[in-house]
């Protein structure tokens, strides 16, 4: 990995190891509340919610800003978990279908391409991620996204077409993505139709 790549994983890293800590905390603690009795009503409710909505933001996170060490890998329970918990705060739900253990690094892949998919949904919906049976391409991530949104020219630099250096940060992930796939094999492709977008790699 480059250098600037590896900074910017090294402190996605940090940021994400300093913030879960309080998190978890404070989730065991209004558990800890509900089963006394002693907080109840709507109230509990919002705040567990918003409590476990940042707990799952932030694992996904780690892993798709975060350093991947070689040969960390990652179990289809630990994906699915993520998933499932980010599920429960959003309008976008996640069709998982691999199986097995994953290279850490390949899942950094896949939820950077998450991030750029969603970005792309205003509507919502379900986004697939499917291990391709094609030379040259092991994954593909797939939902009813559309090109124009939120910018054509974020889609050009994915393609390679358009250098990311004017990004804005909350869609970091069209520039880092790209980057990774080409640093470590080099073929990421974008298949467009009237109503889905589809990321290969």
């Amino acid at each position: 990995m480059q250098t600037t790549h590896l900074l910017a994983s090294l402190i996605g890293s940090r940021i994400c190891h300093d913030l879960i800590s309080p998190v978890g905390a404070i989730q065991n603690g209004l558990e800890l509340l509900s089963l006394e009795g002693a907080v109840r009503g709507p109230e509990m409710m919002l705040i567990s919610d918003s409590v476990s909505a940042a707990s799952a933001k932030i694992r996904f996170m780690r892993i798709a800003f975060g350093v991947a060490g070689q040969g960390q890998k990652i179990g289809r329970s630990e994906v699915a978990g993520i998933l499932d918990d980010l599920s429960q705060s959003g309008r976008i739900t996640y069709d998982w279908t691999p199986t097995g253990d994953f290279q850490r690094c390949q899942i950094q892949e896949v939820f950077l391409a998450l991030l750029c998919i969603e970005s792309a949904m205003p509507q919502g919906g379900v986004i697939s991620v499917t291990r391709a049976d094609k030379p040259g391409c092991n994954w593909e991530v797939s939902g009813p996204a559309l090109a124009a949104r939120p910018d054509p020219a974020l889609w050009r630099v994915v393609e390679g077409r358009e250098d990311g250096a004017a990004i804005a940060p909350a869609h970091v992930q069209f520039a880092l993505l790209p980057a990774l796939v080409g640093d470590r094999h080099g073929e990421l492709d974008l298949l467009v139709s009237e109503d889905s977008l589809t990321l290969r790699f």
